[in-house]
């Protein structure tokens, strides 16, 4: 009983892993189907993340930061890898969009929220937070560059690889500005840039290193598998639910690849800890818009397709609008629950419109 006590509440939806397994060979209903291998991702993350993080505790500071840096978002990058091969673009741009989007408003207005109702007006250190949201302002400004040359130029005569060829430049200097700040940060003692590039750390589990070499492999490798039963049943979901490829990337896939992470941010928030709460939020942002995105381009070369950085206008309007956002309440150095039920308001309110969006 002690041991199932001490066994944290999401790691039972490990049972959906060999669940989804099952009903996919025995050709359940895909919605089923569909339902349990997002379930069973959601531990999974989890895992990763705690392995990663066991990992960067035994290997120090700089080497972990790393660790983190590069590793931060691996369930996400996994299922729009899975997605990728499948030919859902759709689906992995859109994914993009939605983890900006879901950390910035999702879960930092749930932390603002909760860690508002709990402990009242919050503060944090507004320079050290500031670092990482204007950092933000300047890597959504370069994902949104390819979408307004295609849309300003929309119906003009283009070479047809044109906005292709321009997505894979800005994709090669966003990689190399990535790479940059990493080999900063391991040359200069300075652990911070690291954790801006991946995030901040949480407790983490003291596993040893084989403990946690095994974890990460297996639950890669689970991640994987799950990522292909859920990716196989998409065309079936969207068609019974009358969803598009767009919306399922945009709010479900960043939701399960996170929702480890998200629940980590909004517990500090509660334990009053915000700076915690917003490097989580902020880094995994960061982390997507230049890390996994450009990185995603060169993977879809990999298997023979082109995956611009061409969104629509809403998202680049949303995507600008949710950075501001960010550096408004990063501004000030304290938070309130006010702040944070807007944040969560503007999230539903463009999760509705983009409901209505056809892929």
């Amino acid at each position: 009983m002690a041991f199932l006590k001490s066994i944290k509440p999401v790691y039972y939806l490990l049972l959906a892993i060999p669940t989804a397994i099952i009903a996919s060979q025995a050709g359940a209903s895909p919605i089923f189907t569909f339902i349990v291998a997002c379930a069973g991702l959601i531990p999974l993350a989890g895992l990763i993340g705690e392995a990663t993080e066991a990992l960067a505790v035994v290997t120090g500071p700089k080497i972990g930061g790393l660790l983190n840096a590069t590793l931060g978002n691996a369930a996400e990058l996994i299922i729009t890898i899975v997605a990728i091969r499948a030919g859902l673009l759709d689906l992995v741009k859109a994914s993009i969009t939605g983890s900006i989007l879901g950390n910035l408003l999702l879960v930092m207005g749930a932390s603002l929220l909760l860690g508002g109702l709990k402990n009242g007006a919050q503060r944090f250190d507004r320079a050290h937070v500031g670092t990482n949201a204007t950092m933000l302002v300047l890597a959504v400004v370069a994902l949104a560059i390819p979408s307004l040359f295609n849309h300003t130029l929309e119906g003009e005569t283009l070479p047809l690889l044109t906005t292709e060829y321009i997505s894979i430049g800005v994709a090669v200097v966003m990689i190399i500005v990535y790479g940059l700040g990493l080999y900063f940060a391991l040359r200069g003692n300075d652990k911070t840039a690291l954790e801006h590039a991946g995030g901040a750390e949480s407790e983490a589990p003291h596993w040893s290193v084989r403990t946690s070499v095994i974890v990460l492999a297996l639950a890669t490798g689970a991640t994987v598998w799950m990522s292909e039963i859920l990716v196989h049943d998409v065309e079936v979901v969207t068609e019974t639910f009358g969803l598009s490829e767009f919306f399922i990337g945009l709010i479900l896939i960043p939701l399960i690849g996170n929702v480890a992470e998200h629940l980590v941010a909004v517990q500090v928030a509660i334990k009053n800890q915000m700076d915690l709460s917003l490097e989580i939020a902020l880094g995994s942002s960061l982390q997507i818009a230049i890390f996994v995105a450009p990185v995603l381009v060169f993977v879809a070369l990999g298997f023979g397709q082109y995956l611009n950085l061409v969104f629509n206008q809403f998202e680049v309007v949303a995507l600008i609008a949710a950075v501001l956002v960010a550096n408004l309440v990063a501004a000030d150095g304290e938070t309130n629950w006010l702040e944070g039920a807007q944040l969560i308001a503007v999230y539903v309110i463009l999760a509705v419109v983009f409901y209505f969006i056809p892929a």
